[in-house]
């Protein structure tokens, strides 16, 4: 957090004093740091819950031919296509519901980048860490 502290101050020719604090006012705003954090909970967040809700709705055997289902499922696959291969199977089907592994293995993916996104924020922060 940055603290911005403002006085205005006014001279008394009649006191002792030269002058004297008429008002006093603080501000605070947060640090660079602070804002480059909260983007990236912002992004990430986004991101994590884009795959929740694609486990979910493929668990659930969601229609596909929903537009909302379709447009999840096919925003989620941006995300998920680069963890497709890591597992000898990429899903787990039992009936018309389906357990997406590559899922499951890019929100783990996702969320170590996340941790890793913090690290280096908080080694250029110049505030101590609370």
């Amino acid at each position: 957090m940055t603290y911005e502290e403002h006085v205005v101050r006014r001279d008394d020719p009649v006191a002792a004093q030269p002058s004297t604090v008429v008002e006093r006012r603080t501000a605070v705003s947060p640090s660079g740091g602070e804002v480059a954090r909260r983007v990236i909970t912002l992004i990430f967040g986004l991101i994590q819950s884009l795959i929740v809700l694609r486990i979910v709705l493929l668990l659930l055997d969601a229609r596909e031919g929903n537009d909302l289902v379709a447009f999840i499922l096919n925003a989620s696959q941006l995300f998920v296509a680069p963890f497709e291969g890591i597992f000898r199977t990429s899903a787990l089907a039992s009936g018309g519901s389906i357990l997406d592994i590559a899922a499951i293995a890019a929100l783990v993916g996702w969320t170590i980048l996340e941790l890793i996104c913090f690290w280096i924020v908080n080694v250029f922060r110049r505030e101590p860490a609370v």
